[in-house]
C-alpha cells in the first residue's frame, strides 16, 4: 500500500495546506481527495460506549422487498405527512396524523385523486387535522402522480421506489421534485425517509462535514453540486457496505455529537 492510499484503497482526505503522509507540504488551495471511511468510523465510534450502542443508534431502512410489499396508500400517506411537516414542528404533525388517516380514508390513491375543491373545503372545517388549504390540495395532486407512475411503469409505486438505485438517489429527488406536489428541496429526501427508502439527508451538519472535507465549498444547490455529493456517498458506501442513511447520520455525528 502506497503512502497516498488508505487501507480501503482510497487516498486519504486532504484539505488546503494539509501535510501529506510522506511529510511533504501540499500547496494551499489543493484538493486531493475526499472522506476516508475509516476516519469517519473512528471519529463517530468515540461518541459511543460500545459498537453495539453505535449500531443501535444509527438509522435503518426497509429492504427492497419490504418496500415492494407496502401498499401505494402508504406512500401517499408518507408524501402527505412530509408535505405537512415542512415548516412545522414534526412532532405536532405526527401526533395529528392518525386523524388525517381517518379523514382521508387511509390515503387510497384512486379515491384521493378524485378529491375536488368542495371536498377540500369540507376538510378545512375539520378541526382535528391541520387546516392548511395549500397543503391539503397536494393530496389529490400526489395521488395522481402515484397513479401516473403506476400506469407508465406497469408496476406499483412501491416497486418503482424499491427499484430505483441508491447510487442515483439525487436523481430520484429530482423526479419527485419535478412531478410531485411540494416535494422539492429537502422534502423529497424527507418523504423517502418516512417511506423507509434508503436515502441520505443534506442537513446542515452533513453539508458542514462535506465542506470541511473539501468535497464541496458551498451548500449544494445545482445538479452538478448534487452529483458531487452523490459520488462522495457512493464511494463511502462502496468502502463500508453501509446504508446511505447510516452514512448520513455518521457525517452529522462527526460534526455535531448531539445529533
Amino acid at each position: 500500500m502506497t503512502s497516498h492510499q488508505s487501507r480501503f484503497g482510497m487516498p486519504p482526505m486532504q484539505i488546503p495546506g494539509w501535510r501529506g503522509l510522506d511529510g511533504s507540504r501540499r500547496p494551499a488551495g489543493t484538493k486531493i481527495m475526499t472522506l476516508e471511511y475509516r476516519w469517519l468510523y473512528d471519529t463517530v465510534r468515540k461518541r459511543f460506549e460500545s459498537d453495539e450502542a453505535m449500531e443501535a443508534f444509527l438509522p435503518t431502512a426497509l429492504t427492497p422487498q419490504e418496500l415492494k410489499q407496502k401498499g401505494d396508500d402508504r406512500y401517499l400517506s408518507a408524501m402527505s405527512q412530509r408535505v405537512f411537516q415542512a415548516g412545522m414542528q414534526h412532532s405536532m404533525v405526527d401526533a395529528k396524523w392518525p386523524e388525517f388517516e381517518k379523514a382521508f380514508s387511509g390515503f387510497a390513491p384512486g379515491q384521493m385523486a378524485l378529491l375536488g375543491p368542495q371536498q377540500i373545503e369540507d376538510h378545512m372545517k375539520n378541526d382535528r387535522i391541520i387546516r392548511d388549504r395549500t397543503k391539503l390540495q397536494t393530496i389529490p395532486k400526489n395521488a395522481r402522480f402515484i397513479l401516473d407512475v403506476r400506469q407508465e411503469r406497469g408496476c406499483s409505486f412501491g416497486e418503482f421506489i424499491a427499484g430505483w438505485p441508491g447510487a442515483d438517489t439525487v436523481g430520484l429527488w429530482r423526479l419527485l421534485a419535478r412531478r410531485g406536489a411540494r416535494l422539492g428541496g429537502r422534502s423529497a429526501a424527507g418523504f423517502l425517509r418516512l417511506a423507509g427508502k434508503d436515502t441520505f439527508l443534506l442537513t446542515s451538519d452533513v453539508v458542514a462535514r462535506l465542506m470541511a472535507a473539501g468535497i464541496i465549498d458551498h451548500a449544494p444547490t445545482s445538479q452538478r453540486d448534487m452529483q458531487i455529493v452523490q459520488d462522495a456517498f457512493n464511494r463511502l458506501q462502496q468502502d463500508s457496505g453501509r446504508l446511505l442513511c447510516q452514512l448520513s447520520a455518521m457525517l452529522s455525528l462527526s460534526i455535531n455529537p448531539g445529533f
